[in-house]
C-alpha cells in the first residue's frame, strides 16, 4: 500500500470534520461535529460474524444540519459486509488495501487501491472482496435517513 493512501488519509479526505462516535442515535439527537484527528487505534471496533471489522470514526451533524456517518471496514477475502441492498441516504466508499468487487444497480466493476464508487439513495449497491487478502475501504454516508 502507497503511503499517499493510507488509512488515516483517507478518513480526513472523507470527513475533514469530526466528532464524537454517536452511532445509532436518531439524527435530531446527533451532535454537531466538531474538528477533531482520529487516531485508526483508537477507533472503537466492531467484529461481525464474517470477522470483518468495522471501525466507527463518527456520526454527526454538519453545522447546516446535514447527516454524515464514516467508518473504516476490513473484509476478509472471500466476504461480503451484507447482501446487496437499497436505502434512502448516500454512500461513497474509498478503497484503500485490496481488491473489491463493487456491484451498483447489477453492474459490476473491480475495483483497486485508490479507487472510489458512490451509491445514490435507493440505488441497489453491495461489495464482495474476491481475495485474495483482506480489503480496508472507508464508507462515508450522507443524508439524514440511516
Amino acid at each position: 500500500m502507497k503511503a499517499s493512501h493510507s488509512r488515516r488519509s483517507f478518513v480526513v479526505l472523507a470527513a475533514g470534520v469530526a466528532a464524537q462516535s454517536s452511532r445509532g442515535q436518531e439524527p435530531a439527537k446527533l451532535a454537531t461535529l466538531e474538528s477533531k484527528a482520529f487516531a485508526f487505534a483508537e477507533m472503537p471496533v466492531k467484529v461481525s460474524a464474517n470477522q470483518s471489522k468495522s471501525h466507527s470514526v463518527f456520526d454527526g451533524l454538519t453545522h447546516t444540519g446535514f447527516r454524515i456517518d464514516v467508518h473504516v471496514t476490513e473484509l476478509p477475502a472471500g466476504q461480503s459486509p451484507h447482501a446487496p441492498h437499497r436505502h434512502l441516504h448516500e454512500e461513497m466508499f474509498s478503497l484503500q488495501a485490496g481488491v473489491l468487487d463493487a456491484t451498483v444497480n447489477g453492474k459490476t466493476t473491480r475495483l483497486t487501491p485508490g479507487s472510489v464508487f458512490f451509491a445514490r439513495s435507493n440505488d441497489e449497491h453491495g461489495v464482495v472482496n474476491p481475495g485474495p487478502g483482506t480489503a480496508i475501504y472507508c464508507v462515508t454516508a450522507f443524508g439524514r435517513e440511516f
